[in-house]
């Protein structure tokens, strides 16, 4: 079945940085888009960055862009979020997901969600 297992977050400074990993199994990982939402206490989940299944294109949120680069490895099945630069609004439960991308993003590909990492920016 899909699976996606994230990891990599933590607490961190204002003005720091942390490096998200997914290990996405269960579907075949390169002919997928990939994203990243995040999902902040009595807040809806909200795309945080995109890349398509090549890795040749990609989108940010406006909150992020400058700042969060999304990256992926189809030899290890993997998609990455380096994010810089991070504030207190950051904090939230980072997931991956699987998406489709026709011309530009349209949305996750699939109904279901790993178990998210939490990052925590202390002011």
């Amino acid at each position: 079945q899909v699976q996606f297992v994230e990891s990599g977050g933590g607490l961190v400074q204002a003005g720091g940085s942390l490096r998200l990993s997914c290990l996405a199994s269960g579907f075949t990982f390169g002919t997928y888009a990939m994203s990243w939402y995040r999902q902040a206490p009595g807040e809806e989940r909200e795309l945080v960055a995109a890349i398509t299944h090549l890795g040749d294109s990609t989108t940010y949120a406006d909150s992020v862009k400058g700042r969060f680069t999304i990256s992926r490895h189809h030899a290890k099945n993997t998609v990455y979020l380096q994010m810089n630069s991070l504030k207190p609004e950051d904090t939230a439960v980072y997931y991956c997901s699987a998406a489709t991308w026709v011309v530009h993003y349209v949305g996750p590909a699939f109904g279901s969600w790993g178990q998210g990492t939490q990052v925590t920016v202390s002011s």
